[in-house]
């Protein structure tokens, strides 16, 4: 009986870490296989201007599933709603890493990102799909879709609308008359729909990444979501961030050109190098600052952090690994 009663745990067991392995491979298999598609799907060469025929119903798609989701959160097809809207989303930035490499001078880092990101936002699929089968309330999760929600409405509803060359456009001249200001000398701003700033031999074109929306719905995105904070730390949280990031980007642009203009640096080096590290570390610097008035973001992102600590299948499966490797 008692050999009966080992064969019959050792059996659920083994039964339960085949399970665990199915599911961790999927979580490798479906985003890897989506970067292989998505690349196949929008091959280069890049066109800056264009923006392919798939991108608006991807993301109108992807987009309100997780909205819809976020607002039905306390019943399961919320959460069923969000998974699919996580996937979607997923394979939209999937189709992007090798543009953003290559219509982006060569820069890896942003193209890294967004690889890794297809990854992520597989992995919070993953943990919605989770929360339904363990009949759990992750808030985080929520507030994540939610963020994801806003924060995508607003930028992608300015990079593919014409607001787009309209805000490119006002950077691009705030940019140039803060480096006439700050210089003194003769800064052009013009060519083509006034995108290109030039100083001394050195030119650039504006791109939409130039006008740090992405920096600002980040924030817009964090903040709004959150359904305990009242609407007047929300817009204090919003002022002191949006602006000083508006403001600090076209001193960035401003710096670049000078860089380049004065033979300091070239460009890899003024943009991708100088340019994005006091971008990060001013975002850093701006984080810490509005979770001090919003603690409640804070929360949040701690949440996220711990998903791994829920030991999943997917957090099983490689702790295994990891054990038996010791």
């Amino acid at each position: 009986m008692e050999a009966l009663f080992q064969k019959r745990f050792y059996m659920g067991k083994t039964s339960k870490q085949s399970e665990d392995k199915n599911t961790a491979f999927l979580f490798i298999i479906i985003p890897t296989l989506m970067l292989i598609v998505g690349y196949m799907f929008y091959p280069p060469p890049y066109e800056l201007e264009v923006i392919p025929i798939f991108v608006p119903p991807l993301i109108i798609i992807a987009l309100g599933l997780l909205g819809t989701g976020f607002f039905l959160n306390k019943k399961i097809i919320g959460k069923q709603l969000k998974i699919l809207g996580w996937m979607v989303f997923a394979f939209y930035w999937a189709t992007q890493p090798a543009k953003l490499y290559l219509t982006e001078n060569n820069d890896i880092f942003n193209a890294t990102l967004c690889i890794i990101g297809v990854y992520v936002l597989a992995y919070i699929a993953y943990h919605e799909w989770l929360s339904i089968r363990r009949n759990k309330k992750i808030s985080c999760l929520n507030w994540i879709a939610g963020a994801a929600f806003i924060a995508g409405f607003i930028y992608f509803g300015f990079e593919i609308t014409p607001l787009s060359m309209w805000l490119r456009q006002v950077v691009a001249a705030h940019s140039g008359q803060f480096l006439s200001l700050v210089t003194g000398e003769t800064v052009v701003v013009g060519g083509a729909d006034n995108l290109y700033i030039s100083y001394k031999n050195a030119s650039i074109y504006l791109i939409f990444a130039c006008t740090a929306v992405q920096a600002m719905v980040i924030f817009v995105g964090m903040i709004l979501p959150l359904q305990k904070v009242d609407i007047k730390r929300k817009l204090i949280g919003l002022a002191i961030t949006l602006i000083p990031i508006y403001i600090l980007n076209f001193m960035r642009n401003a710096m670049v050109v000078f860089l380049m203009g004065n033979d300091i640096a070239d460009f890899f080096m003024a943009h991708n190098v100088i340019s994005k590290i006091g971008a990060l570390v001013t975002l850093i610097i701006l984080l810490l600052i509005v979770v001090k008035i919003i603690p409640e973001i804070l929360d949040e992102i701690f949440c996220l952090t711990d998903l791994r600590k829920r030991n999943g299948p997917i957090e099983k499966f490689f702790k295994n690994i990891i054990g038996e490797r010791k």
